[in-house]
């Protein structure tokens, strides 16, 4: 009687560890050389591509490349102190001498001889036009969620329709449908705010969705058990679960909103971004460095502001790696 062997057709294996070392080398020069070659093509492309968009442009990019800087140079203030009067509305010594100094005409008077400085005016429009976008797009994105969510959408085929709903309306820049709605109800903040609403129910509806998709369901089986609506299995068993979260993504979404808003603004959706468009073609360098010195340190302050608020609404261990 004979016994079959039972590592007759075991895999071989290398011998020795000079073998394995050997194999290891191999495969590590082996992907060393697709590594290499795979820059190569990328770069060959990158340069045909570089040549071909040269050869396009009628300035001709590389011809024009020394004169990189000719433009921030008109853009630098005669006198530096032009930028404060420019940012308070403060009347100039060189008021008379033309447009790009006439700050104190752009005053908005609130009583008596308090006023409003020009730019803060259209910061606060901004940051308006932010926030309601935001506010808009949170209320949508919240029921929208839930549709979409594996875990507790009422059926497939109304999932489907709603997440295709979420990807269409992030699928555009807010700076395409701003231009559309401006074409349709004229140029102004509502345009802006229309076109930040749409394009932020769509991103807040993913991000919502997915934080659904990972609840605990203990809850949910708990309110199917004592024979909850489905309204009712969301009201109770999901929302206290992810508002945290939620409101954590809205709060990062503002500040997201409010440079899309400024941006928006640049295309005609009011706001400062369209005065620091109109500062910047006509070359008025203290009014220029203003805007932006303002748009800075207000986005600077809506971060900090907002990145606050989250810690305090989801906690300080959320924001700490967990080991």
């Amino acid at each position: 009687m004979t016994f079959a062997d039972p590592n007759a057709h075991a895999p071989a294996t290398p011998q020795s560890a000079r073998e394995i070392g050997d194999a290891w080398g191999k495969m590590v020069a082996r992907r060393r050389l697709y590594t290499g070659l795979g820059l190569v093509i990328l770069l060959a492309a990158f340069v045909a591509s570089v040549r071909f968009a040269d050869e396009s442009n009628a300035g001709h990019f590389f011809d024009r490349l020394p004169h990189l800087f000719d433009f921030l140079s008109w853009l630098i203030p005669k006198d530096w102190n032009d930028v404060w009067r420019a940012l308070f509305d403060i009347a100039s010594p060189m008021q008379k001498t033309g447009e790009e100094y006439n700050f104190a005409e752009g005053r908005v008077p609130v009583w008596g001889g308090f006023y409003i400085p020009e730019y803060f005016e259209l910061m606060i429009i901004t940051i308006n036009v932010a926030l309601v976008s935001t506010i808009i797009g949170f209320i949508f994105a919240v029921p929208l969620s839930f549709l979409v969510a594996r875990n507790l959408a009422p059926s497939n085929p109304l999932r489907i329709v709603a997440k295709r709903l979420t990807e269409f309306l992030r699928a555009f820049p807010e700076i395409v449908i701003a231009g559309l709605f401006s074409a349709i109800l004229s140029i102004g903040p509502v345009a802006a705010i229309i076109a930040v609403s749409l394009h932020t129910i769509g991103a807040l509806g993913k991000l919502f969705y997915e934080v659904v998709e990972n609840i605990d369901m203990k809850p949910d089986e708990g309110m199917k058990a004592v024979g909850a609506s489905w309204s009712e299995r969301v009201r109770f068993a999901a929302l206290p679960q992810v508002m945290p979260n939620f409101v954590s993504y809205a709060l990062l979404r503002l500040e997201v909103n409010v440079r899309a808003s400024t941006i928006i603004g640049a295309v005609g959706g009011g706001g400062i971004g369209e005065e620091l468009k109109l500062s910047i073609s006509r070359g008025f360098g203290a009014k220029t460095v203003a805007l932006v010195l303002l748009l800075f340190i207000t986005i600077v302050a809506v971060d900090q502001f907002s990145a606050w608020l989250r810690r305090r609404l989801v906690g300080e261990h959320a924001f700490l790696l967990q080991h």
